[in-house]
Formats: C-alpha cells, structure tokens, sequence
C-alpha cells in the first residue's frame, strides 16, 4: 500500500510541475508579445519624428511626391561630403564592445 500513495504523490507532484511549466511558457509569450509591441511603437515614433524632420527642410512638401522626396534623398545620400559625415556619426555612436 505505502508504494501506491507514494505513486499518488509522485503524480501530484508531476501535474504541479506541469501546471508551473505552462504558466511559465505563456508568461514568456505574454513577455515577447510585449516586447515585440514596444518595439513597434519605438520604430513607429522614431520614422513620425524624422519624417516631420525631412518634411522641415522641404519646400511644399505637399506638392512633392514619394518618388521626388527619394530622388533628392539619392542625390543627398550619394554625395561625398554627406557620406563622411554620416560615417563620422556613426563612429561617434558606435557601441562599446565589452
């Protein structure tokens, strides 16, 4: 008899761990779940922010379509001048390796 209320404790035992291990997987996916929508949202503010920042610099932007905005960022970006200066910012930010 002693065998047969250890097993009954053993199976306890196992659907307790069982439960645990489930609410720690969907914990985990609740946790990406919310790291994945704050990552949207940073990327989402950050290309309102610089587009509102290009749009700054156009005359009527409204009058300009997608296609002239990327023809004068080609031309701006392909520069020589405006290549060293973004490689110097970058440099500038580059993160330090441990």
């Amino acid at each position: 008899m002693p065998d047969t209320s250890k097993l009954e404790k053993l199976n306890r035992e196992l659907e307790k761990s069982e439960k645990k291990l489930r609410k720690a997987i969907n914990d985990e996916k609740a946790l990406q779940h919310q790291l994945k929508q704050l990552t949207q949202k940073e990327r989402t503010h950050r290309l309102c922010t610089r587009g509102g920042m290009l749009e700054s610099f156009l005359q009527e932007p409204e009058r300009l379509t997608d296609d002239d905005v990327m023809v004068l960022l080609k031309l701006i970006f392909h520069r020589q001048d405006t290549q060293e200066l973004l490689k110097k910012l970058l440099e500038r930010k580059k993160p330090e390796t441990p």
